[in-house]
């Protein structure tokens, strides 16, 4: 079974590369998710998020509000590195999981997207690092047109995140999203044409 690591900053277009990845036949494993069901399933994971950010972070129904803490962690260092101090470890348990699961299974091929990656030191989980990048003026683009940001948000969520250019230097492979998606799904069916050759050989 290949494992690739598929991560990239925020709106750079891991989610449609992991989306053409899943048309061509591999599993996605999405780290996202893992930490959305890790705040619902965990209560001592619940529990630490609340104590070290407060009551404030809840919704109406008692629920963590992910906006809420997403506005307060993207706006101080510390409070992000705190959050992913009580997050990773879990989410690794899971996703490690997960992957041994499809191994069992007899699953080809394996895409991990997961946008900390590199910074939660999860390569040891993959063969091989697949990194996104797009130009920031369209990463602002779609931060403010599909998710309401203003441009001061968005530029807080980009600096709040790896620099690209040191991103990719974990790569094994960058696919440049700078142009549409077609361009884009061309790209990542060419990518899968040699992850096939390779796990056939």
């Amino acid at each position: 079974m290949i494992v690739i690591g598929l991560t990239g900053g925020i709106a750079s277009g891991k989610s449609a590369v992991s989306e053409v990845l899943s048309e061509q036949g591999a599993v996605v494993v999405d780290a996202d998710k893992i930490g959305h069901e890790a705040f619902r399933s965990s209560t001592d994971v619940r529990r630490e998020v609340v104590a070290a950010f407060g009551n404030g972070i809840l919704d109406h129904n008692e629920e963590i509000d992910r906006g809420k803490l997403a506005d307060i962690v993207f706006n101080d260092p510390e409070a992000l590195q705190q959050l992913n101090s009580i997050m990773h470890p879990m989410m690794r348990k899971i996703v490690e999981q997960r992957i041994e699961e499809l191994r069992g299974q007899g699953v080809g091929v394996v895409v991990l997207e997961a946008a900390l990656l590199i910074e939660a030191n999860w390569t040891d989980l993959v063969d091989r690092v697949w990194v996104v990048a797009a130009p920031e003026s369209d990463v602002i683009d779609r931060l403010c047109s599909q998710k309401g940001f203003n441009e001061e948000q968005a530029r807080a969520r980009i600096e709040a995140q790896m620099p690209a250019a040191q991103r990719s230097k974990h790569a094994d492979v960058v696919i440049e999203n700078e142009s549409d998606l077609d361009t884009l799904k061309k790209r990542v069916e060419g990518l899968w044409r040699g992850v096939q050759l390779s796990e056939n050989s």
